[in-house]
């Protein structure tokens, strides 16, 4: 198969992290995480980095480099020549990514980073503009979206099985706040590729969603 790259994009809890590792299974290719980059940025500098000035930003991004290994579901991404773990996961961390998020000079170090790892391989990328910015001539991009209730439920479980605490409507406000944020700001704000595939996940299974973007790509680039 020639090489391809394949994103997909949306808010936190709609799937598109177990959606990207069943893409890049069964397409025999790696799976970027990128929603883990910024996690893992976000850990590294702490809380607050995202009120520092510009020059020490610049200054700390140069001590960060990413490195992606394996393929299909043996991908893994590396912090420094370290493995990323479940220490970037929780709702704290994750709260620290959006504020890194918005920052020019923190979205222009991932999307050189995200590009150099992407002009290697062929690529299964997921993110939130990773259609509209990073990849803009992927070969097929999907936005993935669902329910603020439904995203909450699935975020609630996941937090279960790593035995962490968690409430339901806590959740919920946290996913409607950076769903705010995300959507709004000034830098590569979260909204599909003109061209991309529109999936809502609300009410169907992951199965489902996995067997119609299988289908999409297939039928792009053939097999």
């Amino acid at each position: 198969m020639e090489r391809i790259v394949v994103t997909l994009d949306g808010p936190a809890g709609v799937g598109k992290s177990s959606m990207a590792r069943e893409l890049s299974e069964a397409l025999a290719i790696p799976y970027l995480d990128t929603g883990a980059m910024f996690r893992a940025v976000a850990w590294k500098l702490g809380e607050g980095s995202w009120d520092w000035d510009e020059e020490r930003l610049r200054a700390a991004l140069k001590d960060v480099s990413f490195e992606l290994h394996g393929s299909g579901g043996s991908s893994g991404l590396s912090l420094n020549g370290a493995l990323i773990g479940d220490e970037i996961r929780s709702e704290r961390v994750g709260m620290w990514a959006s504020n890194v998020a918005r920052l020019p000079v923190v979205r222009e170090y991932m999307k050189a980073a995200q590009r150099a790892i992407g002009e290697r391989s062929s690529l299964v990328a997921e993110g939130r503009d990773m259609g509209s910015v990073v990849f803009p001539r992927a070969t097929v991009k999907f936005f993935l979206d669902a329910d603020v209730r439904e995203r909450a439920r699935r975020r609630y479980e996941q937090l279960r099985e790593m035995n962490e605490p968690a409430d339901m409507d806590d959740l919920a406000e946290s996913i409607r706040a950076r769903d705010e944020q995300d959507r709004n700001r000034a830098v590569a704000p979260l909204r599909p590729a003109e061209d991309a595939v529109l999936v809502d996940t609300t009410h169907i299974n992951k199965e489902q969603v996995a067997a119609l973007l299988l289908s999409a790509v297939r039928e792009r680039v053939g097999g």
